[in-house]
């Protein structure tokens, strides 16, 4: 037992104690060494842990979800991260159903994931079956955004061969994993982007999106704009074929225009708000053609689910990855760990790299390693 607990290092992770933009209070922050878990508990240390923007809202105080805590020095620090994929290093005399260099995956939200190193409760996490095809970028991405596609591709109409999919934010993260999951089951998306910065770029990503499986793509501006000949244009691409599933992480205008295009009896579901306006919806739309509006939120499926289903829905995304229906998210990893590094200068490699988060379109991956 001692030789296993030789392999964790001094933990390390990103802190903050109180609420504001990452920028201003992430810190990176050396915490006390492990005790040997308990006997439900594992020892894990964490391989890569994504830096997602639900993880930003954590840190602003304004999602509903509270962090971890951990005391340095006397003082309350509040853990961020709520997604990784994790190597088992040591594990509880009660627990049968892990082993050492097992790899797992979050079960459970909030459980502090940028981190070097944790004590985590097994029932807290999902063991990843064995497979050379799942990366460790795969791992690490496995637990919120594909299985946020899934679900709402399969939780609120009975898609069938040929139908067709509307979503906004189609180049997000789960927008991405919509195009491709439905993609495999032989279902067409019609996806919606906002303009970038010249036509060359918004062309780019239309093309990038399309290699991905996308069926169709239509800028925001376009359906906003001219909004009636953008749903002219839909309408030729289905060949009347209803619309009867939309889903949306904008909100805003857009939204409003995108609800117009979906047929009599269609599920509208809410799974972010990144423009952060309003989502308006006209009443006609409710009482003369049955729209129904739901939200989904992926960390209560998970509280809501048994171990089994956590698990199987884990493997369904595993076989997509085996499969070749499912790619790495383009990313970029971030390495805060090292005996070279200080608290300091590791805190500094973060600040540099977090606003690529959000102008460079790719996946921010945290290694304490």
């Amino acid at each position: 037992m001692r030789n296993t607990l030789l392999r964790l290092t001094q933990p390390r992770a990103i802190t903050y104690t109180q609420n504001g933009s990452p920028t201003d209070v992430l810190r990176v922050s050396t915490l006390p060494s492990l005790p040997a878990p308990s006997p439900a508990q594992i020892a894990v240390k964490f391989l890569l842990s994504p830096y997602n923007p639900a993880d930003m809202n954590v840190v602003q105080g304004v999602y509903p979800a509270r962090p971890q805590t951990v005391d340095v020095n006397g003082v309350p620090h509040n853990l961020g991260g709520n997604e990784a994929v994790a190597e088992v290093v040591q594990v509880g005399e009660g627990v049968k159903h892990l082993q050492p260099s097992d790899r797992v995956i979050m079960g459970a939200s909030q459980l502090g994931t940028w981190r070097s190193s944790a004590l985590l409760n097994s029932s807290d996490v999902i063991k990843l079956p064995p497979s050379p095809a799942v990366s460790t970028v795969h791992a690490a991405t496995l637990a919120i955004n594909p299985p946020t596609a899934l679900r709402m591709l399969s939780d609120y109409v009975q898609l069938r061969p040929g139908d067709y999919v509307i979503q906004n934010g189609a180049n997000s993260a789960v927008g991405t994993s919509v195009i491709q999951i439905a993609k495999s089951m032989n279902v067409h998306t019609i996806n919606l982007v906002r303009e970038r910065g010249s036509s060359e770029e918004t062309e780019a990503l239309v093309q990038e999106l399309k290699n991905m499986g996308a069926t169709h793509v239509l800028t925001n501006e376009q359906l906003i704009n001219d909004a009636k000949n953008a749903r002219r244009t839909i309408k030729e691409w289905t060949q009347g074929k209803d619309l009867k599933l939309a889903l949306n992480c904008v909100g805003g205008q857009e939204t409003t225009e995108l609800v117009k295009t979906l047929a009599e009896g269609a599920h509208l579901v809410t799974y972010g708000a990144m423009s952060k306006k309003p989502l308006s919806i006209p009443p006609g739309l409710h009482i003369f053609k049955d729209l129904k509006s739901v939200g989904f939120w992926m960390s209560r499926w998970y509280a809501q689910s048994s171990q089994e289903q956590r698990r199987g829905i884990a493997n369904d995304i595993v076989k997509l990855i085996e499969t070749g229906n499912l790619r790495e998210p383009s990313h970029q990893i971030v390495r805060l760990g090292g005996h070279d590094q200080t608290d300091e200068q590791a805190t500094q490699v973060l600040y540099n790299a977090l606003p690529s988060s959000h102008t460079g379109g790719k996946k921010i991956l945290f290694d304490f390693a």
